[in-house]
């Protein structure tokens, strides 16, 4: 896919702040929010947008999302430990991610597809940065072994990895219905 013109660049940036703005201080969801999708955020932001800046632009937002809500709406900040300094590189794994797939990105299904299937390999990877970090290294766990962090990866690993294929499968459906929409007017401009 070519890149994005800089009007839409911009208004998918901020489109997908939005999107972080208003999911990150809920991460699983409930009856009343929509489940955080900063990990979506990322791929996608790496899969159109793909400029270094965007992708620091959206570590500084996430920090300070963590921030304002830890401070100001008293979100628990077991999280925060010295491995928050590794949430970084888990975002540059969904961000260059789908910087690395944008070329083959196009409108047909088998495109979209292998957009999704880089998607769940990007989102594994980067739970197993994020959740390995924080297991290792949060010192939240007295006696860390590898059978404990195994069980804890696979109980929490589908449903963030799920959450982000579920957001990113939502926007490639959107991205399969513009291109359709594109071609056809493309379509009637010829035949006019």
């Amino acid at each position: 896919m070519k890149p994005l013109s800089r009007s839409m660049s911009i208004g998918l940036f901020l489109l997908l702040t939005l999107l972080m703005v208003t999911t990150r201080f809920k991460h699983f969801g409930d009856a009343l929010h929509l489940p955080d999708a900063s990990m979506a955020v990322f791929f996608l932001g790496g899969l159109y947008l793909r400029r270094h800046l965007a992708f620091v632009c959206f570590v500084l937002l996430a920090v300070l999302l963590d921030y304002v809500s830890i401070h100001y709406a008293g979100i628990s900040d077991f999280c925060v430990t010295a491995a928050y300094a590794f949430l970084p590189l888990a975002y540059a794994a969904l961000w260059y991610g789908g910087r690395l797939y944008a070329g083959e990105l196009g409108s047909n299904l088998r495109s979209l597809l292998g957009a999704l299937v880089v998607a769940l390999a990007c989102a594994a990877l980067s739970f197993a940065i994020s959740n390995g970090s924080f297991y290792w290294l949060g010192g939240r766990y007295a006696q860390p072994h590898m059978a404990e962090y195994l069980q804890r990866l696979w109980q929490w690993g589908p449903l963030f990895v799920r959450t982000t294929l579920s957001y990113v499968a939502v926007a490639l459906l959107i991205h399969l219905g513009l291109s359709r929409l594109a071609n056809n007017q493309n379509v009637t401009r010829v035949q006019a």
